[in-house]
């Protein structure tokens, strides 16, 4: 996965949310503009070539002035939206 593949799929509605990355992004009370946002002038933060479910990363964009992190892998030809969140102490002290 590249972000460029990434950004060219969630610019052109090529992506989709799984169960969990639903539930996480209610969870930290994102609607779905902000997640896109973060997404669309994001970085690969981490790679992860093969979790048991394939390649897949994560990305770490902000919405306006708040982080926000996306794990990202394939479901055939669109982008995975695998886990949606704001990185927040203690787990996390830098986003």
């Amino acid at each position: 996965m590249n972000i460029e593949e990434i950004k060219a799929k969630v610019g052109a509605n090529r992506y989709v949310y799984t169960y969990h990355a639903e539930i996480e992004r209610m969870a930290d009370e994102l609607t779905f503009a902000p997640v896109e946002e973060a997404l669309l002038n994001g970085e690969i933060l981490e790679r992860y070539p093969d979790t048991g479910r394939g390649e897949s990363c994560l990305v770490v964009g902000l919405a306006k002035d708040v982080p926000i992190h996306t794990v990202c892998g394939w479901r055939g030809e669109k982008v995975a939206l695998v886990t949606v969140y704001i990185p927040r102490p203690p787990r996390f002290v830098d986003p």
